[in-house]
């Protein structure tokens, strides 16, 4: 099978390229758009990432080019239009359980960043400034964490901040009666707000979480609080935080994703002049930590990711089920 890699950086190709195949793999940096479906042509399968943009007009193309099948080698399927491919009878998959441990782990790097400011004094003592002034953190011990989500990675998460001591609260449509089992309180969402004094987001974006963390959510919140988003840069509205951290409302900021990702992360950029202004005023604040989407990245994750991803492949041309199949 001929399969086009679209956003395909150097790790991409050095963790695929370990995998044996058969298949005729074809990479390509581009990102999958309108503008750039036209590489599809003559290839069965696509395999794509989280800021491809499969709209129903490119999923028309890929129809037309003879694609079958779209890999997303990510858990997260928003940016694919899945009415789309259904009607153009394209099979979706992708890898929903890579490392849970990699996303939740940085999830806490962040927290423990943020809050004893490690990334400040390794700046302070690389330039010779041994002082700990505005470098006060907090004890994690005793401090009611709120995770939104509770899927696997939500559920390591929880185990985690249970280790250090935390009270944990968590949200989820259907409670995980093992992870409530362990000391984890399942409660309605508003009471999470109220009660929290750290946020951390493991929900994935759909209609119903898109803009979860808004103006008048983060007004239910504690003065101070802390939020954490490791899942998809949609759930927060951009605009809201800002206003938060201008109040002080919010008293930390810690993101892995951003709501408008899709033109500057994996991307080095270091010699361009940043055209958004919401990342670059979210950057101007001391108390936002911004890391570009590296959660997933450990040698664990990215050699499951090219294990199930290319398996999704063999099963479609074998025939097999597809146990990963997004529709």
């Amino acid at each position: 099978m001929k399969i086009a890699f679209f956003s395909t950086k150097s790790y991409d190709r050095e963790f695929f390229d370990r995998n044996p195949t058969t298949h005729e793999i074809i990479y390509f940096e581009a990102r999958l758009t309108h503008q750039t479906v036209n590489l599809a042509a003559g290839c069965t399968a696509v395999c794509v990432f989280v800021n491809d943009k499969l709209s129903a007009n490119v999923i028309g193309e890929l129809k037309k080019a003879g694609v079958q099948l779209i890999a997303l080698r990510c858990a997260g399927f928003n940016n694919v239009n899945l009415v789309a491919a259904k009607e153009n009878s394209i099979s979706v998959v992708r890898v929903p359980d890579y490392s849970p441990y990699a996303v939740a782990e940085h999830a806490v790097a962040l927290i423990l960043t943020l809050n004893r400011k490690t990334h400040k004094a390794y700046n302070r003592v690389r330039e010779g400034n041994f002082s700990l002034e505005r470098l006060t953190g907090f004890d994690l011990y005793g401090k009611t964490v709120g995770v939104i989500g509770t899927g696997k990675i939500g559920q390591v998460f929880c185990e985690i901040m249970l280790g250090f001591g935390c009270r944990v609260l968590a949200f989820d449509l259907v409670a995980h009666q093992p992870t409530a089992a362990k000391g984890v309180e399942y409660l309605p969402l508003t009471d999470i707000f109220q009660q929290a004094d750290i946020i951390s987001l493991h929900c994935p974006l759909n209609e119903q979480t898109s803009h979860i963390i808004n103006e008048q959510t983060i007004a239910m919140m504690k003065e101070g609080v802390m939020i954490i988003n490791t899942s998809r840069g949609a759930l927060i509205d951009t605009i809201a935080a800002i206003g938060g951290l201008k109040t002080g409302h919010i008293g930390y900021l810690g993101l892995d994703v951003y709501e408008q990702e899709q033109k500057l992360f994996f991307n080095d950029l270091s010699e361009n002049i940043i055209q958004d202004d919401d990342i670059m005023r979210l950057i101007s604040f001391p108390n936002v930590l911004i890391t570009a989407h590296q959660g997933f990245f450990t040698e664990e994750a990215l050699t499951q990711i090219a294990r199930i991803t290319m398996q999704n492949v063999d099963d479609f041309q074998a025939g097999n089920t597809l146990k990963n199949r997004v529709m």
